[in-house]
């Protein structure tokens, strides 16, 4: 087992990194075992590692669990932050909500450390719980090796790497009894009320096959654009699925009969717009181009977003601005274009229509317009996120990149 995680980490993670490893601590069986092995791989590579324990409020107990997670993780070696979910609860669909607001801690933690690496502790069980939870209708999918964080925005930039995918749970256990270690065990694991823990329960007599790893996606053939993505017309439903998400900065990828038909669509040789997911296809002989819909407006992220000084946020998800010395409010560009500096009127001639309207204006206290994108340096910073959110979705990108 170690010999294998081993494997998997120098496989992914970048020789000579000095960075940061994060690591998803609970305090459970399967990530202190992540968490020792991770430590055991890092120290002889100086690489520092920090355990990120997330209190979800929603067990009295849960505070005493996080405080001594947190203190077994620097009692190991680790440096060590407690997260935590704050806000009312809903009362539905705990779970989810928990898993979201879970992994959005986690990644913005792992971030603002500068780690572009979060490991996560799921086991070989887990994917099997995945499949017979699947088996009864659920729409949970297997965990994959490595990913992008599942986050957006906060996981911009960090990606998730689950070493343990292979191996069993009980065998991590037998590991860490023979050095001598205890971990926690969640109730929430044995509570019926959940789909996880009656899957858990329904494995437990039972002897299945591990199935191999998902392989890792194939990565398109040909990708253009930065501001749009352009595909061609052969392009796999992943790949289309995810040139939606990432041009239209949304966190919802489409699934089922409407990516089929517009998949279809795209194979038989038609030229046609359509829309999906926030996104506006534009289908021609060349391929496809996928951009923002300008025509979602208040429905969606293309609100306004307000930046103090000095502040960085991300709008309409497809943007990542830092405002200089002064208040900013970012807009789409779509009904401004006729405010702005006479070189960055010129500069947005050389964007297709389509993109023109959503760009990104900055608009400023008293009323002056400018495009962050189209401005000269020592303006407002941008930084586009569609192209790289692209590539870590679509496989381009399958190992821990520089910083």
């Amino acid at each position: 087992m170690t010999q294998d995680v081993q494997a998997v980490l120098k496989r992914r993670l970048r020789p000579g990194a000095t960075t940061p490893l994060a690591v998803g601590f609970s305090g459970g069986g399967d990530s202190l075992a992540l968490l020792r092995l991770t430590l055991d791989w890092a120290a002889s590579r100086g690489r520092p590692v920090l355990a990120l324990t997330v209190d979800h409020g929603l067990n009295p107990a849960s505070a005493g669990w996080t405080a001594d997670a947190v203190a077994k993780a620097r009692a190991l070696g680790a440096q060590a932050q407690a997260l935590h979910w704050i806000g009312d609860k809903p009362s539905t669909g705990v779970q989810a909500a928990a898993r979201a607001a879970r992994h959005a801690l986690l990644a913005n933690a792992a971030r603002q450390a500068g780690a572009r690496v979060l490991l996560l502790g799921h086991t070989a069980d887990d994917r099997l719980e995945a499949a017979r939870m699947r088996g009864e209708g659920s729409t949970t999918s297997d965990p994959r090796q490595w990913a992008p964080s599942p986050a957006w925005p906060d996981g911009r930039g960090v990606f998730v790497l689950r070493p343990l995918l292979e191996a069993r749970r009980q065998a991590l256990r037998d590991w860490l009894s023979e050095r001598g270690e205890t971990w926690l065990e969640d109730p929430a694991n044995a509570d019926a009320r959940f789909a996880r823990a009656r899957a858990r329960a329904a494995l437990s007599g039972e002897h299945p096959v591990i199935p191999p790893l998902s392989p890792d996606p194939v990565p398109p053939a040909a990708i253009e654009g930065e501001h749009a993505l352009r595909l061609p017309r052969d392009a796999s439903a992943a790949q289309v699925a995810a040139a939606c998400l990432c041009a239209a900065g949304t966190v919802t990828p489409p699934r089922g009969e409407r990516l089929e038909r517009l998949v279809a669509r795209l194979r038989s040789g038609e030229t046609f717009v359509a829309t999906l997911a926030g996104a506006r296809i534009m289908a021609d002989a060349a391929g496809a181009l996928f951009v923002r819909e300008a025509g979602e407006g208040g429905r969606s992220g293309l609100s306004p977003l307000v930046l103090a000084a000095g502040e960085t946020g991300v709008w309409d998800g497809r943007y990542e601005i830092t405002t200089p010395s002064a208040s900013t409010t970012i807009r789409p560009l779509g009904g401004l274009a006729s405010r702005l500096p006479a070189d960055e009127s010129q500069a947005l001639k050389g964007f297709p229509a389509a993109v023109r309207p959503v760009l990104p204006a900055a608009v400023d206290a008293v009323g002056m317009v400018s495009s962050p994108i189209l401005a000269g340096a020592g303006t407002i910073g941008a930084r586009v996120l569609i192209r790289e959110r692209f590539e870590a979705a679509t496989g381009l990108i399958d190992q821990e990149p520089a910083t």
